[in-house]
């Protein structure tokens, strides 16, 4: 897939397209769920790609119930922002997307975020199982107090003030699923693990107390003192697979975006978590991940509220 792809320049055509990746068998009604039992509306009202269900007698459309829905920006428009939010490792801000799509800020930051929606996995099953190995290490996110404005330090205690505690777990050579925590402490932590983590999973972490009785209800947990400057032990007892996607968090964070508000934290973290996830190390191209995101995109509307104005990201 490429840019110059008539899907990116044509509205009808990106109808097209994403009608094919959503109805591969044909239509579906939205409203009673029958399957190819809809007929194009004609006449001289009739919109482009509106169809009438024969069983219910409901209208709709491709974006019917999906993220796209009732949005007045062409789809060509849409379809061009989800393949560019997919290809971009560290991700494309909503000022990038405001120029290259010629839309306005607010357009292209309200945009994004219904993209990294449909980026958040429906229903996940856990990470690792029998054999496999599970990683799971925390981090914060936020840039260093001196390097801040005045007043955005957290003597001023804003949303962007403080650093705001993430928990990652990588199954290696698998996903990864990162979650927005309030603070990091066993009783915090040991629920997300245990439901995100396949008890039958080696669960690896560095050497952090919380860690010890968690670890214990999985077929095995290793850890290594990061304390005692011990990072890696005979070649398998390691982190490095979480640290090196932190790596890639941070910098996407730090150089593309800024700064992230708490509000929104959680659906960046899905973003990243969802390229990785499908990254080219496990044969995913870029375009093969962008129609992933169009096949997830049912379910899952946003409708935009004023208060969101105030956590702009």
């Amino acid at each position: 897939m490429n840019l110059t792809n008539p899907i990116f320049q044509d509205a009808e055509k990106a109808r097209e397209h994403l009608e094919k990746t959503r109805w591969p068998q044909g239509p579906i009604c939205p409203h009673c769920g029958v399957l190819n039992e809809a007929t194009l509306v004609g006449g001289k009202a009739a919109r482009a790609g509106c169809y009438q269900c024969n069983a219910c007698r409901g209208q709709f459309s491709v974006t019917v119930g999906t993220v796209f829905e009732s949005s007045k920006v062409p789809l060509n428009k849409w379809l061009l922002a989800t393949y560019l939010m997919s290809a971009s490792k560290k991700g494309v801000s909503a000022h990038q997307l405001h120029r290259t799509l010629g839309v306005t800020y607010k357009t292209a930051w309200f945009m994004a975020h219904r993209i990294r929606e449909a980026m958040n996995p429906t229903s996940p099953g856990p990470l690792g199982g029998h054999g496999k190995v599970v990683e799971a290490d925390e981090t914060y996110v936020g840039g260093k107090e001196a390097n801040k404005h005045r007043n955005k330090r957290a003597a001023k205690m804003d949303v962007f003030g403080r650093k705001e505690a993430v928990l990652s777990l990588v199954e290696r050579g698998g996903a990864v699923r990162s979650f927005h925590v309030p603070n990091v402490t066993a009783k915090t932590l040991r629920p997300i693990i245990v439901k995100t983590a396949h008890r039958a999973s080696h669960l690896m972490t560095d050497g952090a107390q919380f860690y010890k009785k968690t670890g214990k209800e999985f077929a095995w947990h290793s850890s290594v003192d990061h304390a005692a400057g011990e990072y890696v032990r005979m070649g398998f007892h390691h982190s490095n697979t979480v640290e090196n996607y932190f790596s890639i968090l941070k910098r996407g964070i730090t150089g593309t975006f800024h700064h992230v508000s708490e509000a929104h934290l959680a659906r960046y973290l899905a973003e990243f978590d969802f390229r990785y996830s499908h990254r080219s190390g496990l044969g995913v191209n870029d375009g093969q991940r962008a129609e992933l995101i169009l096949q997830n995109i049912e379910g899952k509307r946003l409708t935009y509220r004023r208060s969101d104005e105030a956590a702009h990201a």
